[in-house]
């Protein structure tokens, strides 16, 4: 994955940033997942505890004001980072598996609500710039 630089990363909106954290999240499951293939455990660990963080991180950034559904992302989070913790302790790759699953449907539903916004935002400013027209054409 690219590095990216501050002025880009102060630039994105939440959804934006969040679609990072998924992707880095599956990633780096992708990465244990290879290294425990082959034996290599100390390097999964590492990516399992990036994991973890990244899990970690999008907890922190949940907005409690959206109700139960805010709630039960929270609780999801937490599952995951117990099952990473979990798989990392056992080198289990089935829990990897699983929780990769889980993170990609979360970032496919993601990248669908992005969608949706960015849609409802052109429109608005479609109307808003047509509204803009109409005014100007009367004066």
């Amino acid at each position: 994955m690219p590095l990216i630089s501050q002025e880009t990363l102060h630039k994105k909106t939440s959804q934006e940033l969040t679609l990072l954290l998924y992707e880095a999240a599956l990633n780096n499951l992708e990465s244990a997942e290879n290294h425990i293939e082959h034996d290599r455990f100390e390097q999964a660990n590492k990516h399992l505890q990036k994991t973890n963080d990244i899990l970690e991180r999008l907890g922190v950034g949940i907005n409690y004001e959206a109700g139960i559904l805010a709630d039960q992302l929270e609780q999801l989070y937490n599952y995951l980072a117990d099952e990473v913790v979990t798989a990392n302790l056992l080198k289990d790759r089935v829990r990897i598996q699983h929780v990769h699953e889980i993170i990609l449907s979360l970032f496919s539903a993601m990248i669908e609500a992005v969608k949706d916004k960015r849609v409802a935002n052109d429109r608005m400013n479609y109307k808003q710039t047509n509204a803009y027209e109409k005014m100007a054409s009367y004066e």
